[in-house]
């Protein structure tokens, strides 16, 4: 019987982001894995972008769509007026993308900055809110008077999917739905969300439910000492910032993986795209030291997905090889000097590769 075939739609990105990809991807291969995988590539780094005027980033999406797998560099959003403008934006609206989910959990040998050991897993919308919002200027530039105002939107269906989702991952790990948005500031625009909260607690109770405004989350998070997991449903802005707290919590915003995903209305992934969740660090270009656990981390999650997609658990197998491989390495001592350690990125990768042929 011919093997399965993964075809992951690999979206090259700039700066530090790319080289740690690059690094990344030599973990890739069937020889180390036990599966198939085939990789087509789009250019989406910023000259690129701008080049095309976007183009390739929609074209990327439409690869995704087709294939229902993607792996993503970490990209330049150019800070301009009326430039190209987030990628990441365009590639969730092109693969009807609804949700983000990042996972916080301890990374082995690293003291998290608080007393928690559980997992945090954040849900997040991935399109709407203050991402891709109407927005413009009134008066005259840098004077007084001048305003800037922005329409902002969210559609109750992304509402419905976060909620629905949060509770089902739960579920599974035997966690508490906690936090929420700022329904008590804006019961209108953010109450949409706690509706819908409200609506997926009563279809699972055996879930328990901690609705927390979104700022008493955040000092929850800070302050609390937490004996399950938690799954934190978000609006978008919400959750971008609230994962990148998240992830620090536990040592790096390296040290995890990011995953957006398309569902169907069972729930069930249409498109995956992984990355990390990190920026591309133009400090770092060059230079070796930049932590790839994230990318090598995204990686895992994408073989996961490639599972589910194509029905073939050897790529579950793959991904949790990689996984373990990945984390006994920070175990080991084998980490880069945001954790602590003294190792390259390509050290980090080539120990990697090591622990999967043993």
């Amino acid at each position: 019987m011919a093997a399965t075939i993964a075809k992951i739609i690999v979206c090259d990105g700039d700066e530090t982001g790319q080289e740690l990809l690059n690094e990344s991807l030599r973990v890739m291969t069937g020889e180390l894995l036990g599966v198939t995988l085939q990789f087509e590539h789009f250019d989406l780094s910023l000259e690129r972008r701008r080049s095309t005027k976007n183009e390739v980033v929609r074209e990327a999406a439409a690869a995704m769509v087709e294939t229902g797998l993607g792996l993503k560099a970490a990209t330049i959003t150019p800070p301009e007026m009326g430039g190209v403008g987030s990628p990441n934006r365009l590639l969730r609206e092109g693969i009807g993308g609804s949700v983000i989910v990042r996972t916080g959990r301890r990374i082995p040998g690293v003291s998290p900055v608080v007393a928690t050991n559980k997992p945090i897993i954040v849900i997040r919308m991935a399109v709407g809110d203050a991402y891709g919002a109407d927005e413009g200027r009134e008066g005259a530039p840098g004077s007084f008077n001048e305003i800037a105002w922005r329409t902002e939107r969210i559609d109750r269906s992304v509402c419905r999917f976060v909620s629905e989702y949060s509770f089902k991952a739960a579920a599974q790990v035997h966690g508490i739905v906690y936090g929420g948005p700022k329904w008590t500031v804006s019961p209108t625009y953010e109450g949409m969300l706690k509706e819908e909260m409200d609506a997926a607690a009563a279809r699972y109770p055996d879930v328990t439910y901690r609705p927390t405004l979104i700022d008493a989350s955040y000092a929850g998070l800070l302050t609390d000492v937490h004996e399950q997991t938690l799954v934190i449903p978000a609006l978008n802005r919400d959750g971008d910032c609230l994962s990148d707290l998240v992830l620090a919590m536990f040592g790096s915003i390296a040290g995890a993986e990011s995953v957006l995903m398309a569902l169907d209305e069972n729930l069930h992934p249409k498109v995956a795209m992984a990355e990390a969740p990190h920026g591309t660090a133009p400090t770092l270009q060059g230079k070796n030291v930049a932590n790839p656990m994230a990318m090598l981390l995204a990686q895992a999650a994408l073989l996961d997905q490639a599972a589910l997609h194509l029905d073939d658990p050897s790529f579950q197998v793959a991904g949790e090889r990689l996984r373990t491989a990945t984390l006994e390495g920070a175990a080991d001592g084998v980490r880069t000097f945001d954790l602590g350690g003294e190792a390259t990125t390509s050290g980090v990768v080539d120990d990697v590769i090591a622990r999967l042929k043993s």
